[in-house]
């Protein structure tokens, strides 16, 4: 993409409010101490279609220069306050047919950028789920209940989490993985390439 191109994509400037619409989805279903997300996502729009480059077109590069671009604008509020980025994990089936995970092609960038580790070992998504892009809430909901499980909890242990993911809708996944992180981890904040 060239750089009149990047200009184009509404971000959302959410690191900027601590209170914001992203961090309200997720008050009184679990604790989230931010919740940031770099771009505005509209059907057919062009976030969608990078979004679609970066998962099914086999370009993952584009997560890590994404991930780094806004590792760089959240820098200052986020390199103080996490220990450790956690992608959400794809289940071994989806990983084997797309070859690798988007989001952890995101958690790089951003690693890369905030000099913080990642890890997508930590935990696991141990239930092969549906696509959820045909669901309603309640449907989004049951489909990830129970589907993630920590692996290696001294990973987790006591740390600050940034857990990340490439778009979010309702937001029932990364609730869903939120809360099987916090039996273990100090506290789990939020990123995403965009938000619907």
């Amino acid at each position: 993409m060239c750089i009149s191109c990047w200009s184009e994509l509404a971000k959302t400037n959410l690191h900027r409010e601590e209170e914001n619409e992203f961090k309200k989805r997720f008050y009184g279903k679990v604790e989230i101490d931010l919740a940031m997300s770099f771009y505005k996502f509209t059907k057919s729009g062009k976030i969608q279609k990078l979004l679609h480059a970066l998962k099914y077109n086999n370009k993952p590069e584009l997560g890590v220069l994404i991930g780094r671009k806004y590792g760089m604008e959240v820098k200052e509020l986020v390199q103080k306050s996490i220990d450790i980025i956690v992608p959400i994990p794809l289940h071994k089936k989806r990983l084997k047919q797309r070859g690798y995970n988007q989001s952890d092609a995101f958690a790089q960038g951003l690693s890369e950028a905030l000099s913080i580790p990642w890890t997508n070992t930590a935990v696991a998504r141990v239930v092969e789920s549906e696509s959820q892009t045909q669901k309603n809430r309640i449907e989004r909901w049951k489909n990830v209940e129970h589907i993630f499980k920590v692996q290696h909890s001294e990973e987790l242990q006591d740390k600050r989490i940034l857990l990340v993911d490439d778009v979010v809708t309702t937001g029932s996944t990364l609730e869903a993985c939120a809360k099987v992180l916090l039996a273990h981890a100090k506290s789990v904040s939020i990123a995403t390439i965009a938000i619907a």
